[in-house]
């Protein structure tokens, strides 16, 4: 599982050394030396030579790296924790976290300390426990099983509309680095997936592409001044879940919940009983404006009628059980225009 593909070139750097100074010396000598490498390089007994088995492990190498080159990594890694994985500022457990790792999320691995992995993943670099990360061919098996096509927004701002033509109803509004998940590419068009509706969005504003899960930064929940401690500890509460999968209509909060049973079981913890119905939840609570938000609002969305519902954290940003292949993730609480928001804490 360690056998990482920096470790393999490295193999083969050593490997080339050792075979260039036995070419130099007696025969004798050089049976000896190859039997000293016999430790670094696994040699084949099926009647290859040695320098038969380093081309072929070389070719292993470089099949590997452009295996895993397709997602835009070079060293993948894969996480095979159930839920999240924390993401540390240093190799400690007791360090603090910067980040968050969903399940069968991805790394880029920059090196070893420990039992831990120096590692990237989408805009956060720290330390995860070795012992939940898959390397090597199992974690490019893993990525191809779990690669999703992805629509990623290139302009400032883009019209998510109801039909592919410039006419149609406005599904959602979506902005630069947001991605969204691909059902088909119609030309000019890209026909892509909003919180379970079907949309189309220009393909002159996106790029499509292979994408893997990564990494949320710590930092994406932000607050104003002024924010009471139980709104703060509530969306503390709700961002432990993100990564947790999307299950219509389930409640749970580990297992898969959808929309409103996401919003309904974070508020139970919190004494307010709430339906398990987006439109009806729009009934409770009070009123406010887009201006007065403030984190764990409420916002409500759909095309037509109430049909999703979400928790505004703060920074202009929400949480929410968006759809069966992202779970429950973080997004901008402008992608769609709000039907209406609504404030239970006050």
């Amino acid at each position: 599982m360690k056998k990482r593909i920096i470790s393999a070139f490295t193999v083969l750097c050593v490997s080339s050394l050792m075979i260039s100074s036995v070419v130099k010396s007696n025969n004798s000598n050089s049976e000896n030396a190859f039997n000293a490498t016999a430790g670094i390089v696994s040699m084949s007994a099926s009647g290859l030579s040695n320098s038969d088995a380093l081309v072929a492990d070389s070719g292993a190498v470089q099949t590997a790296v452009a295996d895993a080159s397709k997602y835009g990594y070079t060293n993948v890694g894969m996480s095979i924790a159930e839920g999240n994985l924390n993401i540390r500022e240093a190799a400690d457990s007791e360090a603090s976290m910067v980040g968050k790792l969903p399940e069968n999320g991805a790394v880029e691995i920059l090196g070893t300390e420990g039992d831990w992995y120096h590692i990237k993943s989408g805009e956060v670099e720290g330390y995860v426990s070795a012992e939940f990360i898959v390397t090597g061919s199992e974690a490019l098996a893993k990525a191809d099983e779990v690669a999703t096509n992805k629509a990623k927004v290139t302009a400032d701002a883009v019209h998510v509309r109801l039909e592919a033509n410039t006419d149609s109803a406005i599904l959602s509004n979506v902005f630069s680095g947001d991605e969204l998940e691909v059902i088909a590419e119609l030309g000019d068009w890209v026909q892509v997936n909003v919180d379970g509706e079907t949309g189309y969005i220009s393909a002159e504003f996106v790029e499509c592409g292979i994408a893997l899960p990564d990494a949320m930064t710590m930092s994406e929940a932000r607050y104003g001044e002024g924010v009471s401690d139980v709104r703060v500890d509530l969306v503390n509460y709700a961002l432990q879940f993100v990564g947790n999968p999307y299950v219509w209509g389930g409640t749970s909060l580990t297992r898969g919940a959808d929309c409103s049973g996401f919003v309904l079981s974070i508020y139970s913890k919190y004494g307010i009983s709430l339906p398990h119905s987006s439109r009806a939840q729009a009934n409770y609570g009070t009123r406010v404006s887009t201006s007065e938000l403030q984190p764990g609002d409420l916002l409500f969305y759909g095309s037509g009628g109430i049909s999703h519902v979400a928790i505004y954290i703060g920074g202009g940003q929400i949480v929410h059980a968006s759809t069966e292949t992202t779970g429950i993730i973080v997004s901008n609480a402008f992608y769609r225009n709000p039907i209406c928001c609504t404030s239970l804490l006050n």
